[in-house]
């Protein structure tokens, strides 16, 4: 056996010492046999490294776009307080899915229970810890949020395209976009995520950065005006869709099964985050500064900078990132689908890819319902992102730790910054009521009302949603 062979199977089987592998090391091919070989290097990652470049990019991607439009929601000032607030919120919960996984595949190794050619997912995490209601709870709220990631990646792609080719409308667009996307049934797991995700988070970047320059270059326009924060409906709706921004951890268990030593997760995530804030926070504000209140009724900040080719390559960037986020939002709904059909075992990527192809159909049909690029996140954010990856984590985990037995036993020892199990409970009951009360009640009723009133100025299955009116040619004038 080859020596990075070897490393691997140390590292993974570190939970216990049974002599259990990785998830899909029987189908790496034989490339992956060899000390090195390029497709290795690009196509199989499980590194610490691997991991934070697939979190980083995974966090933000057409969300981007639409920050600014929060931020015209919000004013500036909560907009940059919310993004802190919450960025560490999402860091938070994500650390305590790590601490429920280590938990969960310790004491199933200890009962000699084999992952290899399984990949471990968050229902099932819950399933083991608390049991099937919490199962089919944590199945529900994540698999529907995943749909309608996948759906937001979507609308995004149609969007973006449009602001470099207007001769099709956004619709048709995102027929098109569908057929691309499909193509992401043949990725068989984040493993192969590797150089997909350092290319993503190289396209956000600079994305960010343009729109930062851009912004600041193209100045303030004439008579701009900064009310927000000017309605309650609007405040709540920004507030949600920068929660829905850094609550994009609902494929974490994914990825760190994906890694070689997923112990090493725990502050994958907020180093991820921190990242993050070097391109969201200067964007968001240097577009609203920009611009101000003509944001409100523009959610993709591409459609007020100038055309050039900067925007362009910008456009181009996130729509090829867009592809690959619909592709980590898709992956594990196409994990789900394989177990539900009996088909998560088989090592043909070809038969795979085909038995996954009915997943990606429903994701298309609601991006053509729900063209709504910017309101749609807010309602995804408060209605799913606030119970999948906040609520619930934080509740999983006070209900898991709650004996003093399984305080005594826990895989993870407590973090060095709160080595108290009863700051943990307190930390994890204010999120509980925070996201409860703020970010599903009011974030719910801003968020949906906001929804509502899209459907009703533009309605379902709208043609070219926010698209400017066409000038056409004036009739030549005959006397």
């Amino acid at each position: 056996m080859q020596p990075q062979k070897q490393a691997e199977e140390a590292i993974v089987s570190s939970f216990n010492q049974t002599d259990h592998h990785d998830d899909r090391e029987e189908e790496e091919g034989p490339d992956h046999q060899s000390g090195f070989s390029l497709t290795n290097f690009l196509w199989h990652g499980g590194s610490v490294y691997d991991a934070w470049f697939s979190c980083a990019s995974n966090q933000v991607a057409q969300v981007l776009l639409t920050l600014p439009y929060s931020f015209s929601q919000l004013g500036m000032l909560s907009g940059i307080i919310f993004q802190i607030f919450y960025g560490i919120l999402g860091s938070w919960t994500a650390y305590l899915i790590s601490i429920l996984y280590v938990e969960y595949r310790s004491r199933k190794e200890k009962e000699n229970v084999s992952f290899k050619n399984h990949v471990i997912q968050w229902f099932e995490v819950l399933d083991g810890l608390l049991g099937p209601y919490w199962k089919a709870v944590g199945l529900a709220f994540n698999c529907t949020f995943l749909l309608f990631g996948s759906v937001i990646q979507l609308i995004g792609c149609a969007s973006n395209i449009y602001y470099i080719n207007d001769n099709l409308d956004k619709r048709t667009w995102t027929y098109i976009f569908g057929a691309c996307c499909a193509t992401t049934v043949f990725i068989p797991s984040f493993h192969n995520y590797r150089i997909w995700s350092f290319l993503g988070l190289g396209m956000t970047t600079y994305t960010a950065w343009y729109m930062t320059i851009a912004a600041i270059v193209h100045g303030q326009v004439e008579g701009v005006t900064h009310s927000g924060p000017k309605e309650l409906v609007l405040y709540f709706t920004g507030a949600t869709n920068i929660l829905y921004t850094f609550g994009g951890h609902a494929v974490t268990v994914e990825i760190m099964h994906a890694m070689w030593k997923p112990q090493k997760f725990k502050y994958v995530y907020l180093f991820a985050t921190l990242y993050v804030f070097t391109l969201t926070l200067p964007s968001a504000t240097a577009v609203y500064w920009a611009f101000g209140d003509q944001l409100l009724t523009h959610s993709n900040a591409f459609a007020l900078l100038p055309r050039n080719k900067w925007r362009d390559a910008g456009v181009t960037l996130m729509l090829i990132h867009q592809f690959i986020t619909f592709g980590f939002a898709c992956t594990p709904l196409y994990f789900v689908w394989e177990k539900v059909i009996g088909m998560h075992d088989t090592k043909s990527i070809c038969l795979r890819a085909l038995a996954r192809l009915p997943v990606v159909i429903p994701i298309w049909f609601l991006a053509i319902i729900f063209p709504f690029f910017g309101p749609i996140n807010s309602a995804v954010g408060a209605l799913l992102v606030s119970f999948t990856v906040y609520i619930i984590p934080a509740l999983a985990h006070m209900l898991t730790f709650r004996s003093a037995s399984a305080r005594q036993n826990a895989a993870e020892k407590l973090p060095f910054f709160l080595p108290s199990w009863t700051g943990m409970y307190v930390v994890n009951a204010l999120i509980v009521v925070w996201v409860f009360i703020v970010g599903f009640g009011f974030g719910g009723w801003a968020s949906m009302t906001n929804f509502i009133k899209q459907v009703d100025t533009f309605g379902l299955f709208a043609k070219c949603y926010q698209c400017p009116p066409k000038v056409s040619a004036s009739p030549p004038v005959h006397h």
